[in-house]
């Protein structure tokens, strides 16, 4: 879902858009930094990253693989779980932080689609279901857990130390992992999969607040 396409034939849609996709890698940053200054750890916060400031966050690769495919990142937060109170549920809250960001995105995001002044084919629309999915594709695959995503964090989280010696090892290969398999495919079904248990848990949470 390049957006790139967009910046001759719509520019105010192409701005629209970046605006909203870059602030969405920021917020899923930011929650991270925020929920570990939660749990006692301030190295984000020292580092003055808890800010929504772009400049501080913005890493350029993964600004221009958002704007060209429709997926990339920030800037890592700097978190030292070890500074974290009560490690283990600090080092899951924090891991989720980010992945959840996006899903609320995605819900504000979805409830503001149902209201009576988005009309159907505007720009409006457009712009809240591309918003929507990307914030989407951004939790599900964070959710994954291969190091260094966050659900391997959150997966370390219940592992024994000796199980997280071997996480640790394995995060300096994860990204080249990731690479493969996302070129390969192997990771599709699992994105789809994580993708519509997000869907699944939007819905009903949207049932039970009716």
């Amino acid at each position: 879902m390049g957006l790139v396409s967009l910046l001759f034939s719509n520019p105010v849609l192409f701005f629209v858009l970046a605006v909203l996709l870059l602030y969405s890698v920021i917020a899923h940053e930011v929650a991270h930094g925020w929920v570990a200054h939660l749990f006692g750890d301030n190295t984000a916060k020292n580092y003055g990253r808890l800010t929504l400031n772009p400049i501080s966050h913005i890493d350029p690769l993964g600004a221009i693989m958002l704007l060209l495919v429709g997926f990339g990142w920030a800037k890592p937060v700097p978190v030292d779980f070890y500074r974290l109170r009560n490690y283990r549920v600090g080092l899951v809250a924090v891991s989720l932080a980010g992945c959840l960001a996006n899903i609320l995105i995605a819900t504000i995001g979805i409830f503001v689609l149902q209201l009576p002044f988005v009309n159907a084919g505007s720009m409006l629309e457009l712009i809240l279901k591309i918003l929507v999915k990307v914030n989407i594709i951004l939790g599900a695959f964070n959710l994954i857990p291969i190091p260094p995503l966050d659900g391997s964090k959150i997966l370390t989280a219940f592992l024994p130390v000796s199980g997280q010696q071997v996480m640790a090892r394995f995060e300096r290969y994860g990204f080249f992992i990731i690479i493969i398999l996302l070129y390969t495919g192997i990771l599709s079904p699992v994105i789809i999969l994580m993708q519509s248990l997000i869907y699944h848990a939007i819905a009903l949470l949207f049932r039970l607040f009716r």
